[in-house]
């Protein structure tokens, strides 16, 4: 028996349990203020925007698409503008496209963006300078600084994540239907520095034949202005539904279909850290009609995956559950097999997506967390291996990446090491692929797709 089939589910329900993650609010009248104004704001996606989704995933289950799962770490206050946003855009739309041109199926692109905020930490507190501080948890929650008044949790800053969402969004629908992700214009998103590497040149190379194949169409007498698929694109929104203070009072009761729709992204997720079975994450998780996807690590017992699937879909809707493997180069191939052979004996469909970087991490001598490439690559690669090896597609990839020439993985085509790390270490939370070792890792899976 499930959760689902042993209580009724509101979209408070999840109150009566245990929540991991969560900051301790201060001030209980400025939360329910708060929670009060988003639950009268205007949706940031729509009930039939996240159905559009669900059927693209729904071929992504069968075997007949991929899922590319890609953005920031943890968005920023401080940093939020057009070009930040243009940029990332350009590096996922790259990206698709490596891996529709080489693997040779439609790809579905989902952004780790507007709504990106928050983050589970391991620990409740951290000493900087002597100082024990509240852990930083995202720009939703505090500050970054590094003293008592920055760190005290905010619920103001609840409703200043959604109205930058809002504007998120607002570019990005503007970039994706207004001709910049037109596909002649394919050879623009190759940026400066990107365009001067082997990939950017073979990336270049690729787009000169797209448009040759685009001109032969032309000259057949086919109206490519009146193919929608070539002159826009769909970018989802998604992010880990990690603050149920704010994901609850944008839950919303959809009229034509009476269920219940998280508003804040199309898809949302459940991570590593705050899966607990009987927990306030998956319970409010398992009575949204949106895609959800499920982090899981090789601490996950099979039994309990077969749980998670009928629970997380129990109408065995296709495309509503992805589980994302994150399970370290040097576990995947021996822990991967189990947990497949699991979600299938449950009969419940799911996608299988890979998150190289989570299990990847580690602090160099410098004390920066980070990444090597190669070990972000070799999971991939086991992942693929795996997949194959048990009659399951390799449905997709879940990485944070930036489109700024930042130095936070080490490896890549710029074999970047320990010591430069300093030199433009940006993010405000965990390393990120830029858009170099974005672009060779999209070769590299284009690749594996071919195999």
């Amino acid at each position: 028996m499930t959760i689902a089939e042993t209580d009724t589910w509101t979209p408070d329900s999840w109150r009566s349990r245990h929540a991991a993650q969560q900051p301790t609010w201060p001030d209980p009248e400025t939360l329910a203020a708060v929670g009060q104004q988003l639950a009268t704001a205007d949706p940031l996606v729509y009930a039939g925007e996240t159905r559009q989704l669900l059927k693209s995933l729904a071929q992504v289950q069968r075997g007949n698409a991929f899922l590319l799962q890609a953005g920031d770490c943890a968005e920023s206050f401080d940093d939020f503008s057009a070009d930040r946003i243009r940029n990332k855009l350009q590096v996922i739309l790259q990206m698709a496209l490596v891996l529709t041109y080489s693997g040779g199926v439609p790809v579905v692109k989902v952004g780790r963006i507007a709504g990106q905020f928050a983050k589970p930490r391991s620990a409740a507190t951290e000493t900087i300078n002597g100082l024990e501080l509240p852990v930083f948890r995202g720009h939703i929650v505090s500050s970054e600084l590094a003293d008592a008044r920055s760190r005290r949790p905010d619920a103001t800053r609840l409703w200043r994540a959604y109205q930058q969402s809002l504007s998120t969004l607002g570019v990005i629908r503007s970039l994706t239907k207004g001709g910049f992700s037109d596909l002649s214009q394919a050879h623009a998103w190759n940026q400066e520095f990107v365009g001067s590497s082997p990939e950017g040149t073979a990336y270049d190379q690729m787009a000169t034949e797209i448009d040759r194949a685009m001109r032969f169409m032309r000259a057949c007498g086919i109206d490519l202005d009146r193919v929608a698929t070539l002159r826009e694109v769909d970018l989802w929104t998604s992010h880990e539904a990690l603050l149920l203070d704010y994901e609850a009072p944008l839950t919303r009761l959809d009229q034509s279909t009476q269920k219940h729709y998280a508003t804040s992204a199309a898809m949302v997720w459940i991570g590593e850290r705050t899966r607990g079975l009987d927990d306030a994450h998956i319970e409010y998780a398992r009575g949204i009609a949106n895609p959800v996807g499920l982090k899981l690590s090789a601490n996950v017992s099979s039994d309990d995956v077969i749980t998670y699937c009928r629970t997380l879909n129990p109408e065995r809707v296709p495309g509503k559950l992805t589980l994302v493997a994150r399970l370290g180069a040097d576990n995947v191939v021996a822990e991967l097999p189990r947990l497949l052979n699991a979600a299938t004996a449950s009969g419940v469909p799911v996608i299988w997506s890979c998150d190289p970087m989570h299990g990847n991490t580690f602090t160099s001598e410098s004390g920066r967390k980070t990444r090597k490439f190669d070990d972000v690559v070799a999971e991939v690669k086991g992942f693929f291996e795996a997949c194959r090896a048990n009659n399951v597609w390799p449905g997709g990839i879940h990485v944070e990446l930036t489109g700024d020439n930042v130095t936070e993985c080490i490896g890549g085509i710029d074999d970047l090491s320990e010591s430069q790390l300093d030199h433009a270490y940006e993010t405000i939370c965990d390393p990120r692929l830029n858009a170099r070792q974005s672009l060779d890792l999209a070769f590299r899976v284009g690749n594996l797709l071919q195999a």
